[in-house]
């Protein structure tokens, strides 16, 4: 049986992506082995070996340090597929073509995109390193002998420069979230938020349009803040009386919360990285059956509205967001059918099982080469 071994030095070991999508559907047919860097021991879980080779405090120690660990403890396990899902691991990709090893990468975003949103960053200086990172990520993946990617966008910029790219999409797992038999009569004034909350994911307009609804409601929020000054900022709007904030949950609480929840929200800023995105929130509401309140993005209003399970609105507008809120909890059997909708629509075109046979069969074209 082949091994292949997944590479991570910034994604916690339990990721969806990583762990409970790609490594778990691999795992039916290969030896499949992870490699983390978040100090919490070596495991083995549903039959996978986790390895962990260290917490490194700090991006930049991250960045610098990590790296080599990770090549060190890859090269050990002696697989045959490298398979690399964060960026600053393709400094170390070339060192495993020149051992003899098939790698694939990972493109969960698009970095240079990315990059150009990067609060911390001054324009010019974000400008430039993106240019860079752009150049070295080209030099680097047109050796390798595959790019995986996690949006037909991302797909197609490296379809420029490399042939074998397949976009494998962040789709819901089965009947993960889907809640059965919810009581839509009886449920309360709720909606939801889960992810990562930053500034960029439009946090402060969020919260600002729970002040702003004509009934009241309140706001599940799942996650944790990234930014400090953010967090104390948003605690001082008026609409943060209206939160329920429950920080980072697993997924069965999160199946509850949904379960609890009228719609959930998705409306990141217009973002160079944005705009083109796939967020997996989106898809995750609809696989509970709960309608979506997203960006008006038109690759995101081409997924709601095109599958009428949702309403699309401007992130940068409170009152919008605060209106479409209202209109969805004033109506809970709209909200029911916009949900069935939604739901239908995961499983006929954004089920993981569909992106699953795209993996096993890139990974099975890799090998036979």
């Amino acid at each position: 049986m082949e091994k292949v071994a997944h590479l991570t030095s910034v994604h916690p070991r339990d990721d969806i992506r990583i762990f409970l999508k790609e490594c778990m559907s691999l795992s039916k047919i290969y030896k499949v082995v992870l490699v983390v860097a978040d100090g919490n021991g070596n495991e083995e879980k549903h039959g996978i070996d986790i390895y962990d080779v260290g917490a490194f405090s700090g991006r930049l120690n991250r960045m610098k340090n990590a790296p080599a660990q990770i090549l060190k403890q890859a090269l050990a396990l002696n697989a045959d597929i490298y398979h690399l899902h964060d960026p600053e691991l393709l400094t170390i990709a070339l060192n495993l073509k020149k051992s003899g090893k098939k790698v694939i990468f990972d493109a969960h975003e698009d970095v240079p995109k990315q990059i150009l949103s990067k609060p911390y960053l001054n324009k010019w200086v974000a400008k430039i390193i993106s240019i860079l990172v752009r150049i070295y990520e080209q030099f680097v993946c047109t050796r390798l002998d595959a790019v995986v990617t996690a949006t037909p966008m991302i797909r197609d910029k490296f379809l420029k420069y490399k042939s074998q790219v397949i976009d494998i999409n962040n789709y819901p797992l089965p009947r993960e979230l889907e809640i059965i038999n919810k009581d839509w009569n009886n449920i309360g004034n709720q909606i939801a938020y889960v992810g990562g909350i930053t500034k960029i994911r439009g946090i402060e307009q969020v919260v600002e349009a729970m002040s702003l609804t004509e009934v009241p409601v309140r706001l599940n929020l799942v996650g944790k803040f990234s930014e400090e000054a953010v967090y104390r900022r948003v605690q001082e709007l008026n609409g943060w009386r209206s939160i329920n904030e429950f920080g980072q949950l697993g997924r069965g609480e999160v199946k509850t919360i949904l379960a609890h929840s009228i719609a959930g929200i998705v409306t990141f800023l217009p973002m160079p990285n944005h705009i083109d995105a796939q967020p997996n929130k989106m898809f995750e509401y609809m696989s509970a059956g709960i309608p979506v309140i997203a960006s008006n993005y038109p690759l995101w209003r081409s997924i709601i509205e095109g599958n009428n399970c949702g309403i699309c609105v401007d992130p940068l507008n409170p009152q919008e967001i605060a209106n479409a809120i209202d209109k969805l909890v004033q109506n809970k059997e709209w909200a029911r059918l916009l949900g069935e909708n939604g739901k239908k629509a995961i499983y006929d075109k954004y089920s993981w099982l569909i992106e699953e046979k795209k993996l096993l069969q890139l990974y099975q074209t890799v090998l036979e080469t």
